[in-house]
C-alpha cells in the first residue's frame, strides 16, 4: 500500500535535479517569512485584543482577537482557489512571488495600524482587512511552494524535499516565538503594549523584501514546463472539483487532525500557558521555540521515512499517537504547571507535529496530477486548516470558558485525529485499487 501511495500521479520520463537545494532553499525561505507573519499575530493576541478590540470583559477582548485570527483563515480557501489556479496556469514561480508581496502588504498594515483609542472603530477594521490579506496570501503559499519542491525532486525523494515546507514552518515558529520572548524579557509590560509589539511585525516587514528578491531569482520547475507545453490546464479548479472530488475530500480529512494538534499545541499554547497555567510570557514563548526547533530539525527526517516506509504507514501511526497523547499532555501541564514541564511537553509536541506534517505534503502531491497539483494541494490543505485549525484558538478558548475545564482543548484534538485516521485509511484503500501509472 505504501509503495502505491508513493507512485501516485508521478508522470513517467520526467527528470529533475537530484540535489535541488538552491530551489528548495528559495521556496523554503519565502515560506518561513510568510508563516512568521502569520504566527506573530497569534503570539500577541492578548495585547492586540486590548488595543484594537477593547471590551468590558478581558475574555471577550481575547475572544475577539483570536476570532480575528480565525477570520484570516476564511480567506485561505479563496487564496487557495485563486493563487493555486494561478500556479497551475502561469507557473509556480509567479504564484510564489505574488503571495509574498500580498503578505508584506498585510503585515505593514498591522505594524502601523492606529489603535482603537486613536481612531475608534476604523482601527479593528484595518486589522481585519490586514488579516484577510495575510490569509489570502497564505492560502496560495502551501500549494505553490509544495508543488515547486516536489517537482524539483526525483520521484524517490519527494517526501524528503516536500517536508522542508514544514521544516521552514518550524523555523518561522522559532523566529516568531524567539522575538516575542526577547521583547517580553527586555521591555516592560507598558512598553510592550505601547510600541514593543509592533517591532515583531516590523521584523517580518523588513525581511520580506529578502524573500521577494530570492523568489524572483528562481527558475520554474522542469515538470511544470513540460506539461505546460504539452497540455496546459485551462481550468484547474474545475478539474479538481469535478474529477478529483474524492481525493480532495480525503485530503481535507487527512490534514484535519494534524492541523488541529498543530494550532492547539503550538500556536495557542503560549496564550494557554499565560492565561491558564500562569506561566510568564517569556517562558511560554520559550516552550513554543522548543516546538519550532524540533519541528525544523525532524520534519525532513519523517519526510525521508515516508519515502522509505511509505506515507500511509508513517502518517497513520503518527495520527493515532496525537489522538492518544493530547489529553495526557494537557493533564501533565495542569498537574505540574512549571516552565520545565512546559518545555518537556513542547519538545514532544514538536516531534509529533513533525511526524504528522512531515509526510503530508508529499502525500497530497502524490494524489493530484501536475496540471492541477497547485490547486489540489492548496484546496485540500487550506480548507482543512480553515475548518479545523484557523478557529481552533477561538473554539478552545470558548470551550475552556464555557466548561470551566482546562482540559477541554484535548477533546477537540482527539476528535479531529479520529477523523484523520479514518480519512487516511479510506485514502489508502482507494489508492490500493487505483491502477498504476
Amino acid at each position: 500500500m505504501s509503495a502505491q501511495l508513493q507512485s501516485l500521479a508521478v508522470e513517467p520520463n520526467i527528470t529533475a535535479p537530484r540535489q535541488p537545494w538552491k530551489e528548495i532553499c528559495a521556496a523554503s525561505i519565502g515560506n518561513a517569512l510568510e508563516f512568521y507573519d502569520l504566527l506573530i499575530y497569534g503570539y500577541f493576541a492578548i495585547i492586540i485584543g486590548k488595543l484594537f478590540f477593547p471590551a468590558e470583559s478581558e475574555t471577550t477582548s481575547l475572544l475577539l482577537s483570536v476570532g480575528t485570527f480565525g477570520i484570516s483563515f476564511v480567506m485561505r480557501p479563496l487564496g487557495a482557489i485563486m493563487l493555486g489556479s494561478y500556479a497551475d496556469r502561469a507557473g509556480r514561480k509567479p504564484s510564489l512571488t505574488l503571495s509574498i508581496t500580498i503578505m508584506m502588504i498585510g503585515t505593514g498594515m498591522i505594524a502601523f495600524a492606529p489603535t482603537y483609542a486613536q481612531i475608534g472603530i476604523a482601527s479593528p477594521i484595518i486589522i481585519i482587512v490586514a488579516r484577510m490579506l495575510q490569509g489570502f496570501s497564505t492560502g496560495g503559499e502551501f500549494g505553490a511552494a509544495t508543488a515547486y519542491m516536489v517537482e524539483h525532486a526525483d520521484g524517490k525523494r519527494r517526501g524528503f524535499f516536500a517536508s522542508w515546507q514544514l521544516s521552514t514552518q518550524g523555523l518561522a515558529t522559532v523566529l516568531a516565538a524567539g522575538i516575542s520572548a526577547l521583547l517580553s524579557y527586555t521591555l516592560t509590560d507598558a512598553q510592550l503594549s505601547d510600541w514593543g509589539w509592533r517591532l515583531a511585525f516590523a521584523f517580518g516587514l523588513l525581511v520580506g523584501p529578502v524573500g521577494l528578491y530570492i523568489r524572483n531569482q528562481i527558475d520554474e520547475t522542469p515538470e511544470f514546463k513540460k506539461v505546460k507545453d504539452v497540455k496546459a490546464e485551462r481550468s484547474p479548479l474545475r478539474t479538481v472539483l469535478l474529477h478529483e472530488t474524492t481525493n480532495l475530500l480525503l485530503g481535507i480529512g487527512v490534514v484535519s487532525g494534524a492541523t488541529a494538534f498543530n494550532y492547539v499545541h503550538k500556536l495557542y499554547m503560549p496564550t494557554y500557558a499565560l492565561k491558564q497555567l500562569h506561566i510568564p510570557a517569556t517562558s511560554s514563548f520559550l516552550g513554543a521555540m522548543i516546538t519550532g526547533v524540533v519541528l525544523m530539525i525532524t520534519a525532513p527526517i519523517f519526510g525521508a521515512m515516508s519515502d522509505r516506509f511509505g506515507r500511509f504507514r508513517v502518517l497513520s501511526i503518527a495520527l493515532m499517537l496525537i489522538g492518544l497523547t493530547s489529553y495526557p499532555l494537557f493533564l501533565i501541564l495542569n498537574t505540574w504547571p512549571t516552565v520545565t514541564t512546559l518545555i518537556a511537553v513542547q519538545f514532544l509536541v514538536g516531534l509529533l507535529i513533525a511526524a504528522c506534517l512531515g509526510p503530508i505534503p508529499a502525500m497530497l502531491s502524490d494524489i493530484f496530477p501536475t496540471t492541477s497539483r497547485g490547486t489540489g494541494l492548496a484546496l485540500s490543505y487550506n480548507f482543512s486548516v480553515t475548518i479545523f485549525g484557523g478557529f481552533a484558538p477561538l473554539l478552545v478558548t470558548w470551550m475552556i470558558s464555557a466548561t470551566d475545564n482546562k482540559m477541554a482543548p484535548s477533546f477537540y484534538v482527539m476528535a479531529t485525529s479520529a477523523i484523520s485516521v479514518i480519512a487516511v485509511l479510506a485514502l489508502g484503500r482507494r489508492m490500493k485499487r487505483r491502477p498504476q501509472s
